[in-house]
């Protein structure tokens, strides 16, 4: 009489390349959940690399877009940074306060404000230039692997804008 095994097989029922169905609901299989991992070790990272500017991650984005576009609205930032303005707010105020940009309210339009470096923020970008290399070296990928991670994960944020998925 033949006995039926409980043991999984070497080839999960949906293929070779497809796990099974309850195999979606682990963990390990969740893209979402790899780039929340990545994200929170790359955040560790950047608190280490940035300390020495006294900037925190997010001080060090709007920052770059700055040293990159010069005195911009508010509003342009937040599109930029994908930040709306509650949040990019109180950023904005810190930064103000440690001296880095100014705002101002536009001549053109009372209700933009605009963001500029000071000489201060504007100095700090000769000691951020060494950032990037030092966050390249601690992912341990080469410049092409990089660039390529990077051109995937743009790929598929632009995929997921376009599913706008609605509740």
């Amino acid at each position: 009489m033949e006995t039926m095994t409980t043991e999984p097989s070497t080839v999960p029922a949906g293929g070779p390349h497809r796990p099974p169905e309850e195999e979606y609901l682990r963990l390990h299989h969740q893209i979402c959940f790899s780039l929340h991992a990545a994200s929170r070790a790359f955040s560790g990272v950047y608190r280490v690399v940035l300390k020495d500017l006294g900037l925190t991650y997010p001080q060090y984005l709007v920052m770059l877009v700055l040293w990159e576009h010069g005195e911009l609205p508010v509003k342009r930032i937040g599109e930029l940074l994908r930040l709306d303005s509650g949040t990019l707010s109180p950023l904005l105020k810190r930064l103000e306060a440690a001296g880095l940009v100014h705002r101002a309210r536009s001549t053109e339009d009372e209700r933009s404000v605009t963001v500029r470096l000071t000489e201060r923020g504007d100095a700090l970008r000769e000691p951020a230039q060494r950032v990037p290399r030092r966050i390249a070296e601690a992912t341990g990928l080469t410049a092409a692997e990089v660039t390529e991670l990077r051109e995937r994960l743009t790929r598929l944020t632009d995929a997921l804008d376009s599913a706008r998925l609605t509740d």
